[in-house]
């Protein structure tokens, strides 16, 4: 898994920082890409990277202010226009429904393909597959605003082959059923588990992209053991006043968060356009002070979503 910032900035577009967008790169076989946020010419954004909008399957909108919804129906459009077909889906505070169809009905855009909007009200499981867990609690913003919380359940364990040479087990189809785990009659009339020619399985990774959010102990819990957490830091540590006024965190209040739910690393982002590329060492400085494995996101920075040896607990 690895993640692509669209949009770094906060409230308005700057030369440097365009506003709220991100992508989660899911790295499966379908090259699968989750987007967090939409903000104004996040179409635009994406147009320099290798990002494919048909490659989107979800997208989730943390809250309803213009900087993180303003690009959501010029996207929804080109994707259709680009030929995709394939089903999307949209998470977000009650109302999104409506902006979206509204825009989409009075600008005579016709989608080609499904998509399904399920309106969020309050802290819930948002869904639970074969691969992720996906949860989402409410933050502490001027507008209903939520976190995410994504936990990709353990990968299977590896096929031991030599255990697999050790047991004579002959090559071919039978070794795909190994693989799975299943009971197996050999050709000499053996029969093997599967179980137990596989490896530990691989612990999942967990990654929490948190919205606009004042510091808010739901965060916390959110990011709990976290992989990588992203948490906006709009503000430096010495305007803690305006961000509590406003709604938003500092440097320092990010970080808090991250230390206090032992997560592994922190990436900030929604950095205010006041803060120009030379404040940037500043910033990370009064967050590293707090939490040392902290980055700062700048438009198009990748960062992957490191390897973590929790305490082992299978989530699968």
């Amino acid at each position: 898994m690895k993640v692509t910032f669209l949009g770094t900035g906060a409230g308005i577009p700057a030369k440097l920082r365009n506003v709220s967008s991100l992508a989660l790169h899911l790295m499966n076989k379908e090259n699968t890409i989750w987007l967090f946020d939409c903000g104004e010419a996040t179409q635009h954004q994406i147009l320099h990277t290798p990002i494919k909008l048909r490659k989107m399957e979800k997208i989730f909108i943390s809250h309803l202010h213009g900087d993180h919804i303003y690009g959501l129906p010029g996207l929804l459009g080109s994707r259709s226009f680009q030929g995709a077909d394939t089903p999307l889906t949209i998470y977000g505070p009650k109302g999104i429904a409506s902006f979206i169809e509204t825009s989409l009905n009075v600008s005579g855009t016709y989608l080609k393909y499904p998509l399904h909007i399920i309106e969020i009200t309050g802290d819930r499981l948002l869904f639970d597959n074969d691969h992720y867990v996906v949860t989402t609690s409410k933050l502490d913003h001027a507008l209903p605003c939520f976190g995410f919380r994504i936990e990709q359940k353990d990968l299977p364990g590896r096929l031991l082959m030599e255990k697999v040479n050790e047991a004579n087990i002959p090559t071919g189809p039978v070794l795909q059923k190994l693989k799975k785990g299943m009971e197996v009659t050999l050709p000499d009339g053996r029969k093997v588990d599967g179980k137990s020619f596989i490896g530990s399985p691989k612990q999942g990774k967990i990654v929490t992209i948190l919205g606009d959010t004042r510091f808010s102990e739901k965060a916390i819990t959110l990011a709990k053991d976290a992989n990588t957490v992203i948490h906006e830091a709009t503000f430096a540590e010495d305007e803690s006043l305006l961000a509590k006024e406003f709604f938003h965190s500092t440097t320092r209040q990010a970080a808090e968060v991250a230390k206090r739910s032992g997560a592994h690393q922190l990436i900030l982002n929604h950095i205010s356009s006041r803060y120009q590329e030379e404040d940037v060492e500043q910033l990370l400085k009064e967050a590293r002070s707090v939490f040392t494995n902290t980055f700062i996101s700048a438009d198009f920075s990748t960062f992957d979503i490191p390897k973590v040896n929790r305490p082992y607990q299978s989530n699968a």
